[in-house]
């Protein structure tokens, strides 16, 4: 039909995308699917992704490389933080804005102002793609999935049945759980995980079970510049690929699993579990360098600034200018955190385990709690003036 309006679609070929194709078709549209490839899948479920839009009908379809803009938009600058939202989860989700940037620029291609995306009305991805779609200028956003939630309550067996209607399968996977993957890692809910049960044994992605860890305990070396990593085990490599060499090495050991209980962003409690073992030991490496060559001052408030720039990536906020200013904040802050770390797993969880950098803060004449290049005296006076307001009180208040 000539006279349909084009449309593009953020499609990762799982179950919700998969049913947006042919509900869109049915309502007028011409049907362009954009996959922003982020990692996380390989050869054959690319190629799975771009059969299953064409079997769906797709008008066309497009692969995009994502892993350096992930990494310069997300990886370095939250690396750079080093806090999880809520203190664990590495925001695994942060690709949704790059898949936005992604369909923004297919739009452009095509010529259409008019933008869709798979996201459910009770989540939070469906809040940080309508606010960066909203950021790039004045498109029309439909989401399928909000739409038929009006009038359905049980979305995914909805959405089932109807592809299955029209003659399309589904993914057994697809039926259990809801599963994102890509280059920072995997998020898996659904079934059990979202009634606060224990996961099943089907409620696993990358990272291997106890049974299957390697007996010998494994040791990486992590080179960072100014804060990014940029060498692994001595080869220096794109920040993407080195990530995603880490993910592979550390996922044997099942490094970087969680199953985590945070507060979303629309005020549901949303439950997942996550595994991202390349990122769990960048963070573990960083952070053991930046505890080295920092200042006590720069390690006690960087926190702050890290806790408020996870809360608006993960909120929505990605193109907000307070963004900017804080990442402006941590790259002042990363000016000397050069060197290597070594790093090591027995499985489960990984440790640095040596630093090696000119710019650790070693005080020439002394060693903590061994040896000092100042007297007994200095340190009891240093003691008494810096405690002077606490002892007053305690002496001013105290019981006859």
């Amino acid at each position: 039909m000539t006279d349909k309006k084009d449309i593009v679609l953020a499609f990762s070929g799982g179950l919700d995308t998969s049913f947006c194709i042919p509900w869109l078709q049915e309502r007028g549209w011409a049907v362009h699917t954009v996959f922003a490839d982020t990692g996380g899948v390989d050869a054959e479920e690319r190629a799975y992704i771009e059969q299953r839009a064409a079997e769906l009908g797709a008008a066309s379809h497009v692969t995009v490389d994502g892993g350096p803009a992930i990494w310069d938009g997300f990886v370095k600058p939250f690396v750079m933080a080093g806090e999880g939202y809520q203190g664990q989860y590495p925001l695994l989700v942060s690709d949704r804005y790059l898949i936005v940037d992604a369909a923004l620029k297919r739009a452009a291609e095509i010529g259409t102002n008019a933008i869709a995306h798979g996201c459910t009305g009770m989540g939070n991805d469906q809040v940080r793609f309508d606010l960066a779609v909203k950021a790039a200028g004045d498109y029309q956003i439909v989401a399928p999935i909000r739409e038929i939630q009006k009038e359905h309550n049980q979305t995914r067996a909805y959405e089932q049945t109807y592809l299955e209607e029209r003659g399309f399968g589904v993914r057994a996977k697809q039926k259990a759980y809801t599963i994102n993957e890509n280059l920072l890692g995997l998020t898996m809910s659904g079934g059990e995980i979202d009634r606060w049960e224990a996961p099943g044994e089907g409620a696993r992605g990358w990272c291997a079970p106890r049974a299957e860890w390697p007996v010998a305990p494994l040791r990486a070396t992590i080179t960072f510049r100014q804060g990014e990593a940029v060498a692994l085990d001595g080869v220096a490599m794109p920040g993407a690929a080195l990530l995603a060499r880490l993910n592979g090495l550390f996922s044997k050991y099942g490094v970087g699993r969680g199953l985590y209980t945070g507060d979303t962003t629309i005020g549901l409690k949303g439950r997942i579990i996550f595994e991202a073992p390349g990122l769990a030991a960048l963070l573990t490496a960083h952070r053991a360098l930046e505890e080295a060559v920092l200042t006590k001052h720069q390690n006690r408030f960087k926190p702050e600034v890290a806790r408020k720039w996870v809360e608006l990536v993960y909120e929505g906020f990605y193109n907000d200018p307070l963004k900017t200013d804080l990442e402006a904040f941590l790259a002042s802050s990363q000016a000397t955190v050069n060197g290597e770390v070594v790093i090591e797993t027995q499985g489960g969880s990984v440790g640095a385990v040596a630093v090696r950098s000119p710019h650790i803060l070693n005080a020439k004449g002394a060693t903590y709690a061994q040896s000092a290049d100042w007297g007994v005296p200095e340190a009891e006076g240093f003691i008494r003036l810096y405690g002077m307001s606490s002892t007053l009180w305690a002496e001013v208040n105290r019981k006859a």
